[in-house]
C-alpha cells in the first residue's frame, strides 16, 4: 500500500509544498515546489490564491494525508498574523479535501530529520536531499522545509500505526 503525503511550509508570500510517497520503508519524491502570491496584493486575494492553488495540487496528486508546520514567530507580529491566516486556509483546504491533518513544530521536524532539535537549516536541507535521493537541495528554502515536514510525518509514530492498521486516511 502506498501512502502519499503533502507537506506544507505555510507562508503568505510563499507556501512551500512537497509531496512524497511511502512505498514500504522507502520515501519517494512525487512533486515539490511553491505557491507564490504577489506582494502588494490584498490579503484576502492572496489567501484565495493559496486555497485555489493548493486545491489544484490536491486534486492532481491525490495525497492521503497533509502535514503542516506549526508557526513559530518571535519578532514580527503582523507577519505572524498573515501567515497564521494562510495556515488556516491551508488546513481548511486539506479538511475540505478529506485529508487527515498532522501538525509539527520546527523542533519536531528537525528532530525527525537530523536527530537534533536545534539543527541548522542547512543540515536539515542536506538530510532532505539525502532521504529523497535528490541531486540538489530544493529551492527556495520553503520547498525543502515542506519536504522536511512530509518526511517528519512519514517517520511519525501515528502514521506508522495507521499503516499497520491498514488505514491510509
Amino acid at each position: 500500500m502506498t501512502i502519499r503525503i503533502i507537506g506544507i511550509d505555510p507562508g503568505i508570500a510563499i507556501v512551500g509544498f512537497g509531496i512524497v510517497d511511502i512505498e514500504g520503508s522507502r520515501l519517494k519524491p512525487v512533486q515539490y515546489g511553491c505557491i507564490e502570491t504577489p506582494a502588494h496584493t490584498e490579503q484576502g486575494d492572496r489567501l484565495l490564491m493559496i486555497h485555489e492553488s493548493l486545491t489544484q495540487l490536491i486534486e492532481k496528486y491525490q495525497p492521503n494525508q497533509m502535514a503542516v508546520e506549526k508557526l513559530f514567530f518571535n519578532r514580527n507580529v503582523t507577519t505572524a498574523f498573515n501567515v497564521a491566516e494562510a495556515r488556516g486556509v491551508i488546513i481548511l483546504t486539506g479538511v475540505q479535501n478529506k485529508l487527515s491533518i498532522a501538525e509539527y513544530t520546527p523542533l519536531q521536524v528537525k528532530q525527525a530529520i537530523v536527530g537534533y532539535g536545534k539543527a541548522e537549516k542547512r543540515q536539515v536541507q542536506e538530510m532532505v536531499r539525502m532521504f529523497l535521493n535528490l541531486s540538489e537541495i530544493p529551492k527556495p528554502d520553503d520547498v525543502a522545509d515542506a519536504l522536511a515536514v512530509a518526511i517528519c510525518h512519514a517517520h511519525s509514530n501515528s502514521l506508522n500505526d495507521r499503516i499497520k492498521d491498514g488505514i491510509p486516511k
